[in-house]
């Protein structure tokens, strides 16, 4: 999520489907299997949550985490600015963040007023700011200004827990991760593969469904699709192309013209959350801040 991401495994070469596509039927015609609206063994469960993967595989091929970054310290920085806010609101404040302290020394010495003015945008600045003077002054002071790639070191870091330990291993250092983040937790619920709602026991069920190499892409396609089409009021179900592996189809708009108003994103035809997307992005770049949408 300088250093880059790893390439997401075994890209497909297809263009990605759209949800406009064949697969965004009416609601009369979405049929499911059978024991998807009725109880389902652990296994069928198991097989169904793969093909989602896969099917969510071929509709983001270009997954990605939509925080702009250029090495560990930037994106460990930007996942702890992330929390309560938006990764675009993230991604506007973090170039004059790091043009000011581009280094963990740097940011340690900061004067704390100056580093609150400067991620004011994405609130709880106060908190934050002394997040970051903490982290930096560790990773100084006992990892020799280095991002450590170990969890164990990791949440160590004041304000760091699993889930940005995560976020930086899977993105930063190639290990991979489960990211159980608000989109990542409501969809796998909605998709019955747990019934839990702490983020650990969540990371813990879903680990067992999927091999570990899957588990960063996974983490990136689910909250891509959480944030594009399947979102937390009103999800777009009739704009959906896994609707028919959802046993939550019908919670939203069932309507296929009504869903499609809802996409986000590149989906909807709007800019994405990154200043600097990926090359294979097909979205529009996010606008920097202050400037017009």
């Amino acid at each position: 999520m300088g250093e880059q991401p790893p390439a997401s495994p075994e890209k497909p070469s297809k263009t990605p489907k759209s949800p406009k596509g064949d697969k965004a039927t009416k609601p009369e015609s979405v049929t499911r299997p059978e024991s998807v609206t009725k109880h389902e063994s652990h296994l069928a469960m198991v097989r169904r949550a793969r093909r989602i993967n896969r099917e969510l595989a071929e509709i983001y091929p270009y997954a990605h985490p939509e925080l702009d970054f250029e090495n560990p310290f930037e994106l460990l920085v930007a996942t702890v600015l992330s929390a309560q806010t938006t990764d675009l609101r993230v991604n506007q404040t973090t170039p004059a963040l790091f043009a000011r302290y581009p280094t963990p020394e740097d940011m340690a010495a900061a004067a704390p007023e100056e580093l609150e003015a400067i991620i004011r945008p994405t609130g709880f600045f106060r908190a934050k700011a002394r997040s970051l003077l903490g982290l930096s002054a560790a990773l100084r002071d006992n990892f020799g200004g280095e991002v450590p790639g170990r969890l164990a070191d990791l949440v160590t870091l004041p304000g760091v827990g699993r889930k940005t330990a995560n976020v930086v291993l899977g993105n930063a250092f190639g290990v991979p991760g489960i990211t159980v983040d608000t989109h990542f937790g409501r969809l796998v619920r909605r998709w019955k593969w747990t019934e839990q709602d702490d983020p650990v026991k969540v990371e813990a069920d879903i680990a067992a469904i999927f091999p570990k190499s899957e588990w960063t892409m996974l983490s990136h396609r689910v909250v891509f699709h959480g944030r594009r089409i399947c979102h937390s009021r009103k999800p777009a179900c009739g704009a959906c192309p896994i609707a028919p592996l959802c046993p939550s189809y019908g919670e939203g708009e069932t309507d296929p013209e009504k869903a499609r108003k809802l996409l986000k994103y590149e989906m909807g035809g709007h800019p994405g959350q990154r200043l600097k997307p990926p090359p294979d992005y097909p979205g529009k770049p996010a606008p920097a801040l202050g400037a017009a949408g």
